[in-house]
């Protein structure tokens, strides 16, 4: 038997062993919260109708618009090594600059705050 045969052997086995495991390992013990159905805090039996705090959606938006701000920091590291290396960390120090007043904005608005 060559190495990829026992590699793959290998693997096979250990698949299949933590798929058994998986079937029998877990507590099966269904109640009425388990089973109901879960929507974000809402009551999903009640009225459609109701009607809902548009702060939460504001402080998501707000939440995922200065959570993606780190796509732009993350090839920040491979900057050193470009030609003009200070140029990147201006670059950089700008995008946070603008985004901590953006925050401070938010906040002294009071965009920030749950409740009111």
């Amino acid at each position: 038997m060559n190495l990829v045969m026992v590699v793959m052997l290998i693997a096979l086995t250990i698949a299949v062993v933590l798929a058994l495991v998986s079937f029998w390992l877990p507590m099966m013990n269904p109640d009425y919260e388990k089973l109901s159905p879960y929507e974000c805090g809402f009551d999903p039996l009640g009225s459609a109708r109701l009607p809902f705090s548009l702060r939460f959606f504001l402080v998501a938006i707000l939440f995922i618009l200065f959570d993606l701000e780190i796509a732009l920091l993350l090839p920040l590291p491979w900057g050193d090594q470009l030609p003009l290396p200070l140029m990147t960390f201006s670059w950089a120090s700008g995008i946070l600059l603008l985004l901590t007043l953006g925050l401070i904005y938010e906040w002294l608005q009071g965009g920030l705050e749950w409740a009111e």
